[in-house]
């Protein structure tokens, strides 16, 4: 099963990051925590290391790009296997998590506001 790389968040308010060098090309082999990709960000350029052993099945964004966190960037999986049978990127599940939550909460909202509030007792006056 082949897994799909993402653009990492590179600091808390780092939006997007520039691909300045693919440290492998397709069809190379890779093991984890080998240098992937080198990334630019207006903080810091950094390598990226791989998340997986495997071989580099398709390269999605080419050096000199500039691409938001979260964008798919590379797959990486079996010699001989599909780029298209690929896992979502971590990124997709945080997002249906997100979107899970977000669903859940108007529950909770509509079920506070069905209730009714009790008013503060009024404050007892100084003599």
């Amino acid at each position: 099963m082949s897994t799909t790389v993402a653009m990492p968040q590179l600091g808390e308010t780092v939006t997007e990051g520039t691909i300045l060098r693919w440290a492998k090309q397709v069809g190379e082999t890779i093991n984890e925590d080998d240098v992937l990709v080198e990334i630019s960000t207006d903080k810091v350029d950094t390598e990226v290391p791989s998340p997986a052993s495997g071989t580099i099945l398709e390269i999605l964004v080419e050096e000199g790009d500039t691409v938001e966190v979260g964008t798919p960037l590379v797959v990486i999986g079996e010699e001989g296997e599909s780029a298209g049978a690929q896992d979502a990127p971590d990124e997709a599940e945080t997002e249906e998590e997100t979107e899970t939550a977000s669903t859940e909460a108007p529950e909770a909202e509509e079920k506070a506001a069905s209730e009714p509030r009790q008013q503060p007792e009024p404050a007892a006056e100084e003599q």
